[in-house]
């Protein structure tokens, strides 16, 4: 399926936001996530199924002053 992952899109065979954080190789208790502009919580990534289509924004903190 295609998806628009931070603005670009992408063919990804994931099914959740937890499989597709994975094969992205975004690991971590800090991400931000959201699907078409809700956000979605770390708790419910495994359990949120991506769609065709979807805009996913994934967001992680940086370091820096």
């Amino acid at each position: 399926m295609k998806l628009i992952i931070n603005g670009e899109t992408q063919d990804c065979k994931a099914v959740t936001l937890a499989e597709l954080l994975h094969v992205l190789e975004y690991e971590g208790d800090w991400l931000a996530t959201a699907v078409n502009g809700d956000l979605v919580h770390r708790e419910d990534r495994a359990d949120h199924r991506l769609d065709d289509g979807d805009r996913i924004e994934i967001l992680s903190p940086m370091q820096g002053g």
